[in-house]
């Protein structure tokens, strides 16, 4: 008898209201579920128009021809920063309680800071070339050891696209805190070339037709005059160093053809640009064999 009232009592237990579970989804559908559909709605649409208007403020500067990085950056922080305020008003919308989403943020912040020092360090690198300006979009950079035309400057790193079309994420800390060479801040630059020439070749005449090969070209600059002087004697060489001015854009144009049209005017004049030889000299049976 006993066992009979303790089985129908775990029956009954066991028993499910199925009532009550579907008015519970009910109640929470015309409530909670309602609000999470609209959250949702909102939050899409709020995201859709808060691309929409930072490209059209974006665009608006740059018609403008305000700063491009610095108008680039902001509008990403803008967009970021209204993306976060979004989620955080429809999560309290929902009725998910932001002071204790706050609580467990502040709980775990010392922890994330320790775990992404990195991360934390690339931001502040950012912030420090955004101030400070070392560079900005279109300049051509070299830094540790790689070099390209900055495409973009994020908060945490920065792209640059290799002469080769190739695409290189840059961490801002190491940008921050290495050797910056931007060769695109002056308007000119200085081709800088070495030509060899024989001990036995008309030096001045090698110096002249250097100068004549460089003016005859409209994209050096008259003024710095070209520069052409003996730089070294070399073991097997007399180095003639070719120094031109020309427009920024200009520089592989000029350099390329440098070396190009002296070696052409050389062999013209019968000015030999030596090239290193080997002597070997063989021994055998006591007799010394020379060979060049």
């Amino acid at each position: 008898m006993f066992l009979t009232d303790a089985q129908e009592n775990i029956k009954q237990t066991a028993t499910i209201d199925w009532q009550l579970v579907l008015d519970k989804v009910v109640e929470w559908c015309t409530t909670t579920g309602i609000r999470v559909i609209i959250a949702l709605i909102i939050w899409f649409i709020s995201f859709k128009i808060i691309n929409f208007f930072t490209k059209r403020i974006y665009k608006k500067l740059m018609n403008k021809k305000q700063d491009a990085t610095l108008s680039k950056v902001l509008c990403n922080m803008a967009r970021i920063a209204l993306k976060i305020l979004v989620v955080v008003a429809l999560v309290a919308y929902v009725g998910i309680e932001t002071a204790s989403i706050s609580a467990v943020i502040a709980a775990s912040g010392v922890g994330l800071s320790l775990a992404l020092q990195g991360t934390l360090s690339n931001f502040a690198g950012g912030v420090i070339i955004i101030i400070m300006r070392p560079f900005k979009l279109g300049d051509f950079i070299t830094t540790n050891g790689e070099m390209g035309t900055v495409e973009d400057i994020k908060l945490f790193y920065t792209t640059i696209i290799t002469p080769d079309n190739k695409v290189v994420y840059i961490p801002n800390y190491t940008l921050a805190n290495n050797v910056i060479v931007n060769v695109s801040v002056k308007d000119t630059r200085r081709v800088e070339v070495v030509m060899p020439v024989s001990y036995s070749a008309d030096v001045e005449l090698a110096k002249k037709l250097v100068k004549e090969v460089a003016l005859r070209n409209e994209l050096v600059l008259r003024d710095p005059a070209p520069f052409a002087e003996v730089a070294e004697y070399a073991d097997s060489s007399i180095n003639i160093k070719c120094r031109v001015w020309c427009k920024n854009a200009d520089y592989w144009n000029v350099n390329w053809y440098l070396l190009s049209e002296i070696k052409k005017e050389f062999d013209l004049n019968n000015i030999e640009i030596p090239f290193n030889q080997i002597d070997v000299h063989l021994k055998k049976d006591d007799e010394e064999v020379v060979s060049k």
